[in-house]
């Protein structure tokens, strides 16, 4: 009785086991097929706007520099501490 209830509890594992794998697998051929079309019907945009995004982020990123070591340079110089 005891090896029967064992062995379906092994069949139903690998049955479940199974299902999910194979969901799992038409799953990222979906994802494929969708990533396809997307890049096929829906091309990204020239790089010249993404030229320009990444020269004003290079320069936010400037500007933020430069006004942390200003108001460093600006406590230290009202402190009165060197360094």
């Amino acid at each position: 009785m005891e090896v029967h209830l064992v062995s379906e509890s092994i069949k139903f594992m690998i049955l479940g086991m199974g299902i999910v794998f194979i969901f799992l697998y038409i799953l990222v051929l979906l994802m494929r097929l969708q990533a396809w079309v997307i890049a096929r019907y829906f091309p990204e945009r020239s790089s010249v706007s993404g030229e320009r995004a990444a020269s004003s982020a290079e320069e936010e990123e400037r500007a933020r520099v430069a006004a942390i070591v200003a108001a460093v340079a600006e406590y230290r110089r009202s402190h009165g501490k060197r360094g």
